[in-house]
């Protein structure tokens, strides 16, 4: 049950932050309403990969998707934009991570 929560949450940020990477290209880079459409796609896909977690807590899935959210959204900054973090954004992500573990797995 873990394994599947922890792809869900991985695959629920490649979607959000893809599809809203997707709209900034749209709008900021001039690319085009298909890069805005594609990006809300994408976002929908996030909102239902979010609704497939195990638990059936919706505050606690959310809060603890906003750890992956942070973490992931520093990894994709890495990759895709050039993004170096500092010791302070690899702590913060750190705890993060912390906390989504405690929300969502502490019991």
């Amino acid at each position: 049950m873990t394994a599947r929560s922890i792809a869900l949450f991985i695959a629920a940020a490649i979607a959000e932050i893809g599809g809203a990477y997707l709209v900034w290209l749209g709008f900021k880079d001039d690319k085009g309403i298909a890069f805005v459409a594609l990006g809300a796609m994408a976002l929908t896909a996030y909102g239902v990969l979010a609704a497939l977690q195990p638990s059936q807590e919706f505050g606690r899935v959310l809060a603890a998707y906003g750890g992956v959210f942070i973490v992931g959204s520093l990894l994709w900054g890495v990759v895709f934009d050039d993004f170096r973090p500092d010791r302070a954004d690899l702590l913060g992500a750190a705890i993060c991570l912390i906390g989504v573990t405690v929300i969502m797995y502490g019991r």
